[in-house]
């Protein structure tokens, strides 16, 4: 089985930039997306073959998250259950018979981490609502997780300490919900591989010298990481700020 994840930072945009081609030739049976930035009536993109759920904020033009998938979910849930994190748009849940697949769009800490208390509550509520679906099958979840978890993870990892995704305590958050029984698929396969990112700054022409940050994520429930086939960055993609990732899974 396929899977892609991708924040397009504005779905509308990156249509206009080739998504479409990206989603036709890579073939997956799920692709997620974070950062639509649209509701549904403001965008008819549907394909064939697919089923397709969208949640979006209720803020207009901010945050929200797709998924298409070729397998007809059992059950589709919009959020976690909790009104004051549902409203953004930013979790949707799709159970099938042997896994659930979850997309995520992580609150950004934004500059001067006003917004690193929130997100504190929510990598709790998250890990929570992540904890009790591993009761009943296996996880895997997918997104911009705005954070780089280890210092390999980005460029510059001592310039950037204490900066919205480098902080201490988002890393933490990360390094508990690991702990709690999930792999990062990415770093169980290339746990030395340098300069794998996933995000580069439209500044300074950081894509253009590959100096990034590794913030979008495959992570799964521990006890499927023998069925990981393959994980993969696609750094050639161009439509957003953001390339797609993907994990090839048999299950």
């Amino acid at each position: 089985m396929k899977l892609i994840s991708w924040n397009v930072n504005g779905i509308r945009a990156c249509v206009s930039k080739g998504f479409n081609n990206f989603f036709k030739e890579i073939d997956a049976d799920i692709f997620c997306i974070q950062e639509t930035k649209c509701q549904p009536e403001q965008i008819n993109l549907e394909f064939d073959g697919y089923y397709s759920y969208y949640n979006s904020a209720e803020r207009k033009g901010y945050s929200g998250t797709a998924i298409f998938t070729k397998i007809k979910p059992q059950t589709v849930t919009y959020g976690i259950g909790k009104p004051e994190h549902d409203k953004e748009g930013r979790v949707i849940t799709l159970e099938f018979e042997k896994f659930y697949m979850v997309t995520i769009y992580t609150p950004n800490s934004k500059r001067e981490l006003e917004r690193l208390e929130y997100r504190q509550v929510w990598e709790d509520e998250i890990r929570a609502y992540l904890l009790k679906l591993n009761t009943k099958k296996p996880v895997i979840m997918c997104g911009d997780l705005n954070v780089a978890h280890q210092e390999i993870d980005l460029k510059n990892p001592k310039t950037n300490r204490g900066n919205a995704g480098f902080t201490d305590e988002e890393r933490e958050k990360m390094t508990e919900l690991l702990n709690s029984g999930f792999i990062d698929t990415y770093r169980y396969l290339y746990p030395q591989k340098t300069e794998a990112y996933s995000w580069w700054s439209y500044m300074g022409h950081a894509r253009e010298k590959n100096v990034g940050w590794r913030i979008d994520y495959f992570i799964i429930s521990e006890n499927i990481k023998d069925k990981i086939e393959e994980a993969s960055i696609y750094p050639e993609i161009y439509g957003s700020d953001h390339c797609p990732v993907g994990l090839e899974i048999s299950i």
